[in-house]
C-alpha cells in the first residue's frame, strides 16, 4: 500500500461501520488459526477469505473478511464489529504469543458499484488509493477499498449496498443477532467462511458435529417484504413460526428459517414475503 494513496475516484462513496483490525507478529498466523474458524494457514500472500469468531458454543461472535499481506501480517475487515473492542477481547486469548493487535482507525472503507481495477476474487491488491477488493457477486461488479477518508458521504448508495449484502447472503450481525448463530444457522458455508478440517479453534466442535451428523436445521432465507419490516421479528408461514429476521434493508429481508419450511409466501407480523433465491458468487 502507498505510503500516500490519493483522493479516491469521484464514483467512490464511503461505507460506514466498517472497521480494520490489524494483527501482527512473528505468530499472527498461528495465533489466527487457533482463534478463527476459516483456515488462515491455507491463504497465500495478497489473498483475502470470509472468516469468524465463534464463542466456545459455536456462535458468531463476528463475521469478517480476513486479509492476508504475508507471514506476519492479517487484516480483519470488520462490517459492523468495531476493531478497538474485538482487540479487547482477542488480548485476552494471546498469552504468549508474539502478536500485537491495533485497531486502524486511520483506514476507512469506500465502495463502488464497478469493477476491481486490479484486484479479483479472492485476491486483493495495493493501488495509489488504497488496498482494493473484489466485493462482486451474481450480482453484478462491487469494489471496496481501504484507505484515507477521501470518498463522499452517499446515503441511497450505501442503503443499496449493504442490500446487496443481503441479496448474497452475507449476515450483517448487529446488537441482538451477535453470539445468536451458529455459523450453519447463517448458511455460511455459501461464502466458505469456516473450515471443518482444520483443527481445534473455539467452537470447532459444534460445527464439525453439525457438519458431520447432517444436524442443520435452520439457514438463511431471502424475502422481498411488503412494508416494514424490524430485525429480530417472528417469521410465519402457514400460521406457523418458521424463523426470525436477521436483517433488513429497504424490501429485502435476510431471516433465519427452517430448512423444511414450506417454500410459500411468508410474514413478518402484518408484512407479506415473499421468497426469493440468494445470489451466489460472493464465496471466496
Amino acid at each position: 500500500m502507498s505510503d500516500n494513496p490519493q483522493a479516491a475516484p469521484p464514483q467512490e462513496f464511503r461505507l460506514p461501520g466498517h472497521d480494520v483490525l490489524a494483527i501482527t507478529g512473528r505468530d499472527a498466523v498461528a495465533f489466527a488459526q487457533a482463534q478463527f474458524m476459516n483456515d488462515v494457514a491455507a491463504l497465500a500472500d495478497g489473498q483475502w477469505q470470509w472468516n469468524g469468531w465463534l464463542t466456545p458454543k459455536g456462535r458468531v461472535i463476528a463475521l469478517f473478511a480476513l486479509l492476508k499481506f504475508d507471514a506476519e501480517t492479517l487484516w480483519l475487515l470488520l462490517p459492523d464489529a468495531a476493531a478497538a473492542d474485538l482487540a479487547a477481547k482477542l488480548q485476552r486469548y494471546v498469552f504468549r504469543s508474539k502478536v500485537v493487535l491495533a485497531a486502524r482507525g486511520e483506514l476507512h472503507a469506500s465502495g463502488a458499484f464497478a469493477a476491481p481495477a486490479q484486484a479479483s476474487g479472492a485476491r486483493f491488491a495495493a493501488t495509489e488509493y488504497g488496498i482494493e477488493l473484489d466485493f462482486g457477486g451474481d450480482g453484478g461488479a462491487r469494489r471496496m477499498r481501504l484507505g484515507p477518508a477521501t470518498a463522499p458521504d452517499a446515503a441511497a448508495a450505501v442503503a443499496q449496498w449493504r442490500r446487496s449484502d443481503l441479496q448474497h447472503g452475507l449476515p450483517r450481525l448487529r446488537d441482538a443477532q451477535v453470539e445468536a448463530w451458529t455459523p450453519q444457522q447463517l448458511s455460511l458455508e455459501r461464502l466458505r467462511a469456516f473450515s471443518v478440517k482444520k483443527g481445534c479453534y473455539p467452537g470447532q466442535e459444534i460445527v464439525a458435529r453439525t457438519h458431520f451428523l447432517g444436524q442443520a436445521k435452520r439457514g438463511l432465507a431471502l424475502f422481498d417484504a411488503d412494508g416494514t419490516v424490524a430485525d429480530g421479528a417472528a417469521v410465519e408461514a402457514g400460521g406457523h413460526a418458521i424463523g426470525s429476521v436477521l436483517c433488513v434493508q429497504d424490501d429485502a429481508v435476510l431471516a433465519v428459517v427452517a430448512l423444511d419450511a414450506p417454500g410459500q409466501a411468508s410474514r413478518a407480523g402484518e408484512v407479506a414475503l415473499r421468497p426469493v433465491p440468494l445470489l451466489a458468487g460472493l464465496a471466496r
